[in-house]
């Protein structure tokens, strides 16, 4: 899958929608590509107390379900921001996951790709 493809998925999973009155879902999407070749999506979930969690974490909770844990690439996308860069909950969970993940490249803009080693490179060790 190429970037552009990686970047389509999430972008067509991105659109906020409200679950009740405290719930708002799908205001990023995001999408990943395991080491093995298989795509991975999530969107993210927003709630009054806090208890949401970001679409990289569901894509994530996706793979793992799957019983594989390294990412090849990674992208998150908002309609209203596009491509965005995973925020530090999501860099420590990826880095956590499976320490391969520091290889990972992840999407932070058009044309622009890192790896998760660039974005944290000195991961709690707690």
């Amino acid at each position: 899958m190429t970037e552009a493809e990686l970047v389509a998925a999430a972008s067509a999973l991105a659109g906020e929608f409200r679950t009740s009155e405290s719930c708002v879902a799908g205001g990023v999407g995001a999408a990943l590509v395991s080491t093995s070749g298989r795509v991975y999506t999530g969107v993210c979930i927003d709630t009054g107390s806090s208890l949401g969690f970001c679409a990289e974490h569901a894509a994530i909770a996706e793979m793992l379900k799957a019983r594989e844990s390294a990412i090849e690439l990674i992208v998150a996308v908002s309609p209203t921001f596009g491509i965005l860069a995973p925020c530090g909950r999501c860099r420590e969970l990826m880095w956590q996951v499976d320490p391969r993940n520091r290889a990972a490249r992840i999407i932070v803009g058009h044309g622009q790709v890192v790896t998760l080693a660039e974005l944290l490179p000195q991961p709690s060790r707690a």
